[in-house]
């Protein structure tokens, strides 16, 4: 058992309002400058629709991800190509996303509305590209071009999550009564297998041992963009002005000085939440190669108790000092995802172990108009909410199943059930309209008890900044300590050359004349 902490995070979307505000958060920090101007490290797309970049999650096209070969014997491997198959396309790799699947970026000729002369017309700012420096005719695409309309059938007939749906469903997703959307913020997943440290022949991109974020060494890359390729989230991008692969980098030097990452920070809605998990790094692979149906339960199992003294030990005995596992019992990811369960990773069958998770929404349900009245719950059943929202939700269960749970429907089902004994219960406390008797089976229909019911809601609805973002120390300076040699006595400075971190002297240094 190989104990390791990995900095994990979970986004509420229920409570996502689709504000845009951690986008430009992060824009204004980390993409203002000459290259990377078309990239959202951190994006907001309405669902049903086809995202950024357009149909990422459609793996036929971007060949991202692992896939399992063999039924005996599973072999996991990349789903984009083997080794020969980078030597092959190392110049030329055919699966990358084209600017016109991200969009191209565009500012607007605002000197012309300053310096334009005297004239009848009124004076206009045309668009100009800002990778080319030409004038645009027609805007086509931007970030979140599908913004609110995600339910329209233009976006949701082109959601690859809607592929093998039943003629029904998507005549209900059609009818304009019954349209529906929800968003979905989007960052690196910083995951366990990430397909983008895999696939780069370079070995450009690595994992930080102190905190599992993934990270691009500029130094390193060589702009192969396999990691682009390679990653079926599409989280990584290429740099056309200095020819570097980046991508999110979790604003690791916020968490280093104990501070949130900035799209946390300023989130609107409160939606996000951020902890450390420790997971067994031995049996990444055997979790990966699970079968599809079983691969949330196999990423529930490989997080492991922070509270059992065998798992404490590990830890310590791994080098994780004992803050960081204060920080691990204190971590409001692990009450999600593994305590609670309600939590699920974003595509799991691509297998990347993505330790970003999502708490799924509530959609409105399916309805109809009687005598003007709109209606919703059938009067047979008080408690409309528990079953109306799982079976006649605008949002089927099979399109969440296939977005946060591989594709079982058993997992989501479940999930939505706690969800909505949460809302039955905290209704029946606060507006007192639902009998007791209602009550206790809507709780025993989501498994769940009245105590946890209680947590769920504390946690989810009334959280201080403290209880969101559980920011572990990091110790940094022990991990880049770990580096070095000790120091000789007599120069006090390291015996050998080592490799350029920042820390110490490479040669002594000059003392004048």
């Amino acid at each position: 058992m190989d104990i390791r902490a990995q900095v994990s995070m979970v986004f509420h979307l229920d409570k996502c309002i689709g504000c845009h505000t951690c986008s430009i958060a992060c824009k204004n920090i980390w993409t203002d400058r000459k290259g990377t101007e078309y990239m959202y490290w951190n994006n907001v797309e309405t669902k049903p629709g086809t995202g950024y970049p357009t149909r990422w999650e459609d793996q036929t096209k971007y060949r991202g991800g692992w896939v399992v070969d063999g039924q005996r014997q599973k072999n996991l491997r990349l789903r984009l190509q083997g080794k020969w198959g980078t030597l092959t396309n190392i110049f030329y790799n055919p699966y990358l996303p084209t600017l016109d699947d991200y969009f191209e970026p565009w500012t607007y000729d605002y000197q012309n509305l300053i310096n334009a002369p005297l004239a009848d017309e009124q004076p206009t700012a045309r668009a100009i590209s800002m990778v080319t420096g030409k004038y645009m005719d027609t805007i086509e695409a931007g970030p979140n071009w599908d913004d609110d309309l995600g339910g329209s059938q233009v976006y949701a007939n082109n959601d690859p999550n809607f592929d093998g749906a039943s003629d029904e469903e998507m005549r209900q997703i059609n009818e304009i009564n019954s349209t529906v959307f929800f968003y979905l913020p989007r960052i690196c997943n910083h995951c366990l297998n990430p397909g983008c440290v895999a696939a780069c022949p370079q070995g450009a991109l690595y994992k930080r041992g102190e905190d599992g974020v993934v990270l691009v060494s500029q130094e390193r890359c060589r702009a192969w963009r396999m990691c682009v390729s390679g990653c079926p989230y599409k989280k990584t991008y290429f740099n056309w002005s200095t020819g570097k692969a980046e991508k999110c980098i979790l604003c690791y030097p916020r968490l280093e000085s104990g501070q949130p990452p900035a799209c946390f920070h300023s989130c609107v809605g409160r939606i996000r939440y951020i902890g450390l998990v420790l997971y067994d790094a031995d049996a990444i692979e055997e979790t990966a190669k699970a079968s599809q149906d079983q691969l949330v339960m196999a990423q529930r199992n490989i997080i492991k108790d922070p509270f059992d003294p065998e798992i404490i030990a590990a830890a310590r005995a791994n080098g994780i000092p004992s803050a960081k596992i204060a920080a691990a019992q204190q971590s409001p990811v692990y009450q999600f995802v593994k305590k609670w369960g309600i939590a699920l990773p974003l595509h799991p069958e691509f297998r990347t172990l993505p330790m970003l998770f999502y708490v799924p929404p509530l959609g409105p349900v399916l309805a109809k108009v009687e005598n003007g009245v709109y209606d919703n719950i059938a009067s047979e059943a008080r408690l409309g909410p528990l079953m109306s929202s799982l079976e006649r939700s605008r949002v089927s269960l099979r399109y969440m199943a296939s977005l946060l749970s591989g594709g079982n429907e058993n997992i989501i089902r479940d999930v939505y059930k706690k969800l909505v004994a949460v809302r039955v219960y905290m209704r029946s406390k606060k507006v007192k309209d639902i009998p007791q008797e209602e009550v206790q089976r809507a709780l025993a229909e989501g498994k769940t008890t009245a105590a946890e019911v209680e947590a769920i809601w504390r946690l989810t609805s009334m959280p201080t900044f403290e209880e969101r973002f559980v920011v572990p120390p990091m110790e940094r300076e022990t991990a880049v300590d770990a580096l070095f040699p000790q120091l000789d006595p007599v120069s006090h400075n390291y015996p050998i050359r080592r490799g350029a971190v920042g820390v110490g002297f490479h040669t002594d240094p000059a003392r004048g004349p």
